[in-house]
């Protein structure tokens, strides 16, 4: 018979409510891995634009499908998300905005910031 322990046990993830903090935290670390899968996509890109004229409109059709046109855009918002956390984060290196309130008052900013910068490149594009 197992004797039970004392010691407290981790709260799982149906109990544990990420703070909104932790979950932007995590979609920045996600975001980070995205975009360097999608550099390999622009080095792609560059590469075919230096092949000549025939595998620049091979590249033109594949770029023209639907699901390209998702990622391109998904590409641009989590490179502006990026640098909306990155600058968070360069406040907080200054030792500023530790406080809770602010926490989630910058979260909420910045989501908005990348959400706007993401809109106005689609619409000056």
């Amino acid at each position: 018979m197992a004797i039970p322990s004392k010691r407290p046990t981790s709260p799982h993830l149906q109990v544990y409510k990420l703070p909104l903090t932790g979950l932007v935290s995590i979609t920045h670390r996600i975001t980070g891995v995205l975009l360097s899968l999608g550099l390999v996509l622009v080095v792609w890109l560059l590469s075919v634009l230096v092949s000549g004229q025939q595998a620049y409109a091979d590249m033109q059709a594949i770029m023209s499908l639907m699901v390209f046109k998702v990622m391109y855009w998904g590409f641009i918002y989590a490179l502006f998300f990026h640098l909306c956390h990155g600058i968070r984060h360069l406040l907080w290196d200054a030792g500023l905005s530790f406080e809770h309130a602010k926490l989630n008052q910058y979260v909420l900013i910045e989501l908005a910031a990348s959400w706007l910068l993401t809109l106005l490149t689609f619409i000056l594009v």
